[in-house]
């Protein structure tokens, strides 16, 4: 009877535990607003609002089609081989070292060679000195200095690079401006400004967003041969044809009133090839002036277009443009969560923020993978309704690691901090946990504060906050 009464008081022991957690998770779920699924605003856990990336993409038909076309006319030898040689060059290309940098290293080896020489002693042939110290100055230098040297587009090269960059460059900008068109439903652009166009890649993945609206597209580049090659593509290869997207205009520089603004403008792989810091602040600024709504910014996934990309930002954000006429001020979109300095820049070794996006090539059924770093900037704070009121959202800067009954999730979040979050169904809510378990590299995940979480300190280790 006794032993009756002992196991009974054991399962009534764990009747009133399980009881009392269920009430804890309960109360938990009302105290956490991102535990309930307010901010899936009805969508289901794979489309939730966070989600911006997209499956394989393909090149409109239209353009792949007038791309093989003029590339079976093209008399251009060694195509395919040309194409992948340009490709890595553009891949590890650097910024021109600036002219002051360069003077001051010349200055200083110069002056600690003269003082090795004079510590020697014994008779000098000045002269001969002076030149053998210049020649090893020289060479020091070209050791040093990334040797830049700009590309001229002509006609045989804009070939080589429309077989190279045409896919890739569609893909990467494509899935940029699908951060707007998700995030901001209501966005209804009816005029483009393209700096930079080359091939007319963004007037043509625009065009796939807001085909509707747009109505006004202007492309402008100092290459005359990328011009009339981009409106080729836009007719197909047929110089009488009529071209596939109305509208465009070829220009070879910009409007010159600072008062015509562009509700969308943007420039893709396009400020790696200004030279100088200067130039390129110069240009962005313009960019920004002639912004009315949103601005788009696209460089190679490396070092070097992360950090002008970081530098475009702080030129915006800092508000360097002397001639104001549009005084709304500006505001990070994408894919920065937050307007503090990039935490990664703070890291020893400096990984760059970049995403990718799967897509076709012109040739073959395997596909390839884009690798780009991206800006959107924009006029006004908002909330977007996908968003909701209440939610803040984290920017996914890997690939979310799935395993059994968790996902691990490098994050960056609202407040400047990286973080390593171990998403789990108990520790953040069942809708989190399958968010987290149905999103991608790129994505946004609603903010999960734990005290289990990492935060990443400058050495780039995990810390527990």
């Amino acid at each position: 009877m006794a032993t009756w009464n002992y196991v009974s008081c054991i399962f009534c022991h764990r009747a009133t535990v399980v009881r009392r957690i269920a009430a804890s998770r309960c109360l938990s779920a009302v105290a956490n607003p991102q535990s309930q699924a307010d901010f899936l605003n009805k969508e289901p856990h794979k489309r939730h609002p966070g989600v911006t990336h997209l499956k394989t993409l393909r090149l409109p038909d239209e353009l792949l089609m007038a791309a093989r076309s003029i590339i079976e006319r093209s008399q251009v030898i060694q195509l395919p081989e040309r194409a992948r040689k340009l490709t890595n060059f553009l891949w590890s290309r650097k910024r021109a070292a600036e002219d002051s940098t360069v003077r001051k290293k010349a200055v200083s080896l110069e002056k600690e060679l003269w003082k090795k020489a004079m510590e020697k002693g014994g008779d000098l042939d000045e002269q001969a000195v002076a030149d053998r110290i210049k020649r090893d100055v020289l060479s020091e230098l070209r050791r040093t200095f990334y040797h830049w040297t700009p590309l001229k587009y002509d006609e045989e090269l804009g070939m080589v690079y429309m077989v190279a960059k045409l896919a890739g460059g569609y893909a990467a900008v494509r899935r940029a401006l699908n951060e707007i068109k998700k995030r901001d439903p209501t966005f209804a652009p009816q005029s483009l400004l393209d700096f930079g166009s080359g091939l007319g890649t963004v007037a043509w993945a625009s065009h796939a967003c807001w085909s509707a609206t747009l109505n006004e597209l202007v492309c402008v580049d100092i290459s005359g041969s990328m011009n009339i090659l981009a409106e080729r593509l836009l007719k197909g290869d047929g110089e009488h044809n009529e071209a596939h997207i109305k509208h465009v205009y070829f220009r070879q520089f910009l409007p010159i009133s600072p008062k015509v603004q562009f509700d969308l403008v943007a420039s893709a792989f396009t400020l790696s090839e200004i030279p100088g810091a200067k130039e390129r602040e110069e240009a962005v600024i313009t960019l920004w002036r002639k912004t009315a709504s949103y601005l788009l910014l696209v460089e190679n996934g490396t070092k070097e277009g992360h950090q002008i990309l970081m530098d475009a930002r702080d030129s915006i954000l800092q508000n360097k443009d002397k001639i104001v006429h549009d005084t709304r001020p500006a505001s990070v979109f994408a894919p920065c969560p937050h307007e503090a300095s990039c935490p990664k820049l703070a890291l020893p070794s400096i990984v760059p923020c970049n995403f990718q996006q799967v897509y076709m090539p012109l040739y073959g059924r395997n596909s390839l993978t884009e690798r780009f770093s991206y800006l959107i900037m924009t006029r006004e704070r908002h909330r977007t309704q996908a968003e909701g009121a209440v939610v803040d959202w984290s920017r996914l800067i890997a690939p979310p690691k799935a395993r059994t009954r968790h996902v691990h999730c490098h994050l960056c979040r609202p407040d400047g901090q990286l973080e390593h979050v171990v998403v789990t169904a108990s520790k953040h809510g069942r809708d989190v946990y399958r968010c987290a378990r149905n999103s991608e590299w790129g994505d946004r995940l609603p903010l999960v504060q734990d005290n289990d979480n990492q935060i990443e300190d400058k050495n780039g280790e995990p810390t527990t906050c």
